[in-house]
């Protein structure tokens, strides 16, 4: 019987430090775990397995979850193959738990955000593991909930702007989507730059614009933008909708049409002597340094305009889904002091 009474109590001490364990001795999160692809309802949180950091990996005590339109389109099974029992998330912020035997750049307590590879995702939970490579230090001077809008928005603006479209002081950049996750870092990355920007976006997000530091801001409900915009350095269509196929005729000779949503027309970029690319994003901690130089001087505020527990995941899918998110929706998913 005291065996016993001692196995209990330290299951009961184990639980009321956060970490609950299987009979096999398994450390088991809540997590949510898509077991087919569907619509919001799926997202459901279920006790899983706590994952273990192999010798290149940190283990990540979540606090906060970025929402992005790629995890929806995912969990639907639109996208990545149609993915089954699987745990979403791209974005993440949180506190280093424990770093494997190769891992060098953090230590335990560390806080920190990540933007996790499409092929392990594993965002929405109590815990999950990254790369270092795909790690960086928070900035300090922003929440969790804020550092978790940026990673992955954040390195799609960063390496659209200035990796693909190689964006430069005094050149001028229409953004479309300005008020959106990847847009409004996007405006705020280029003006630090020292680029002239123009952006679009609806008749309810116009102020928001103008407090990013938008030169030139179009209501797209109004406006035509190509009425009243010409000879531009760079086009960056972050919408779907149907301002790619209305921007070949507003860049200059020589300049760099870059989408995240679709492929540029070969044959107008010829037509108007111009270049452009598509751009899938992918992880690089290079990159969020940067960012947090940019953050921590001021230059860019990350906007959340959405914060949702973990149990509403699927409530966040469902705004996510009207494609109208002024900034980025954020999951909280724990009170994660950092160390």
């Amino acid at each position: 019987m005291p065996r016993i009474v001692s196995i209990l109590a330290l299951l009961s001490f184990v639980s009321i430090c956060g970490t609950s364990l299987t009979a096999a001795g398994t450390p088991m999160m809540k997590a949510i775990v898509v077991q087919q692809p569907g619509g919001p309802e799926t997202l459901k949180v279920s006790d899983a397995p706590r994952p273990q950091p192999k010798e290149d990996e940190v283990l990540i005590r979540v606090a906060a979850a970025g929402v992005n339109p790629v995890d929806a389109y995912i969990r639907a099974g639109r996208f990545g193959g149609g993915k089954t029992s699987f745990t979403p998330g791209m974005d993440v912020a949180g506190v280093i738990e424990a770093i494997g035997t190769d891992a060098k750049k953090f230590k335990a307590g560390d806080a920190v955000y990540a933007y996790l590879s499409f092929d392990e995702q594993g965002g929405y939970a109590e815990f999950c593991v990254a790369k270092e490579s795909e790690v960086s230090l928070k900035p300090k001077n922003i929440s969790f909930e804020q550092a978790a809008a940026v990673p992955l928005a954040g390195t799609t603006a960063w390496q659209a702007l200035i990796d693909t479209a190689q964006l430069k002081s005094g050149q001028t950049v229409l953004i479309h989507g300005g008020s959106g996750g990847v847009g409004h870092l996007a405006i705020q990355i280029a003006k630090a730059k020292g680029a002239r920007v123009i952006a679009t976006a609806s008749t309810a997000n116009q102020e928001m614009l103008k407090k990013l530091g938008v030169d030139q801001a179009i209501d797209y409900s109004k406006t035509k933008f190509e009425n009243v915009v010409k000879d531009v350095d760079v086009v960056l269509d972050a919408t779907r909708s149907d301002a790619l196929n209305r921007s070949y005729g507003v860049v200059k000779k020589g300049g760099f049409i870059v989408t995240i949503t679709g492929m540029p027309n070969p044959a107008e970029l010829e037509k108007h002597g111009i270049r452009g690319g598509s751009l899938m994003a992918h992880p690089d901690s290079q990159v969020l340094q940067e960012l947090t130089k940019l953050i921590e001087a001021g230059k860019i505020t990350p906007v959340v305009s959405q914060v949702f527990p973990l149990t509403q995941a699927g409530k966040a899918h469902e705004q996510i889904e009207t494609r109208h998110t002024r900034g980025k929706i954020v999951l909280k998913v724990a009170d994660v002091p950092a160390r």
